[in-house]
């Protein structure tokens, strides 16, 4: 299976699609499936723009109002997860994932989901410890402050990602795993430094990338991990075991004037072929339903159950658990294809509720974490 993997997209959703068709003549091949690492910036209008944290480099609406007005229609399945720079009050109306444009699916705060014989997960935003074990109490119209908080990494979302048994063949994040500079195929930390000196000093603290990350690297052992944020490109290996790997690339971001600069790559993955379209993963629905009581719109600091604590901490799901789940959705677990255009992003400053979270959240009996939040839960 040819998966392409893309680094920052800045909202250059237009040159991507351009790119990789130029990358698929070049190979004479056809990509199966196209997954970006954050920063896709999914912006419909000017008004979103003011949900973002944004440089002078990304002031801009982008290309892809275009893929959301129905102008443009992405030419293959992509699915991508939050960075640091993105139209949060967008993306938060989709907390469970969704479709933002046609042929476009966010992954949410945190998702897995199934492709054509591919299980693929990933987690949103990037890690600022002063704010991981905080809950989601974010909610346009945002604040400086929750501008930035509302993209940062929580320990809900890397718990409910550690509950997960089964393989996963890629998982996604914005941020590198803490520390996999030391692992490199062709570039030592040394080169990293040479590359851009800002990282010099968190590679000589060992604090380059996110400790979240790791946690869930090493808990997780994905076949591939791929990333972006730090706008280079760089491969590594990581060996678990004996016999367990993980192969890791993190790629650079779109810009209008380098070309040469490394954004797309693609990938053959080894699996079985299956002619499916995009699937709900069940384990990873069945840890949604098994943890919704942990959602809470709280600003102070809380904690994730302790392994032999007081309260049930292992939320591994069992068959039993799982059949439920399933029956649920009447044992069909594709991804509606449910898109719908939402008019402007915010209306008289409150939030609009996305018809695919409500659909989503009555089917599997959880909470929508934009509305705890919106309820003021302390």
């Amino acid at each position: 299976m040819k998966v392409a993997i893309a680094g920052c997209i800045h909202g250059e959703v237009e040159r991507m699609y351009k790119v990789l068709e130029s990358i698929e003549t070049e190979k004479d091949c056809r990509v199966d499936l196209l997954l970006c690492c954050g920063d896709f910036q999914a912006v419909r209008d000017e008004m979103d723009l003011e949900s973002m944290t944004r440089t002078k480099d990304y002031h801009d609406l982008g290309t892809f109002h275009k893929y959301y007005n129905g102008e443009s229609t992405a030419p293959v399945l992509t699915i991508f997860i939050g960075g640091n720079h993105e139209a949060s009050n967008y993306l938060q109306e989709l907390p469970f994932g969704g479709w933002v444009a046609p042929n476009i699916y966010y992954l949410g705060y945190a998702g897995c989901v199934n492709i054509n014989g591919l299980r693929v997960g990933g987690i949103s935003g990037i890690y600022k410890k002063y704010n991981y074990r905080r809950y989601h109490h974010e909610f346009p119209p945002y604040t400086e402050d929750s501008k930035r908080s509302v993209y940062h990494v929580r320990e809900l979302e890397v718990f409910r990602l550690k509950q997960l048994s089964s393989k996963i063949d890629i998982f996604m994040s914005h941020d590198w795993p803490r520390n996999i500079d030391k692992f490199g195929d062709e570039m030592t930390p040394t080169d990293l430094i040479s590359m851009n000196p800002n990282f010099e000093s968190d590679i000589k603290n060992d604090c380059l990338g996110s400790p979240a990350n790791k946690e869930i690297l090493d808990h997780l052992q994905p076949s591939y991990w791929v990333a972006a944020h730090l706008h280079c490109r760089f491969s590594a290996e990581i060996q678990h075991g004996s016999s367990t790997k993980t192969k890791f690339l993190a790629l650079d971001k779109a810009v209008h004037d380098a070309i040469e600069r490394k954004f797309i790559e693609i990938l053959d993955i080894d699996v079985e072929p299956e002619e499916s379209p995009l699937s709900y993963d069940l384990e990873w629905l069945t840890v949604l339903h098994n943890t919704q009581h942990l959602v809470t719109g709280k600003t102070k600091f809380s904690s994730m159950p302790k392994e032999n604590g007081p309260v049930r901490w292992n939320f591994t799901p069992t068959s039993e658990e799982k059949e439920l789940i399933l029956s649920k959705f009447d044992d069909d677990l594709i991804v509606p294809i449910n898109f719908c255009r939402m008019g402007k992003s915010v209306l008289k400053g409150k939030p609009q509720s996305n018809p695919q979270t409500s659909k989503f959240c009555s089917t599997l009996n959880v909470d929508d974490p934009l509305c705890i939040a919106m309820a003021g839960i302390n």
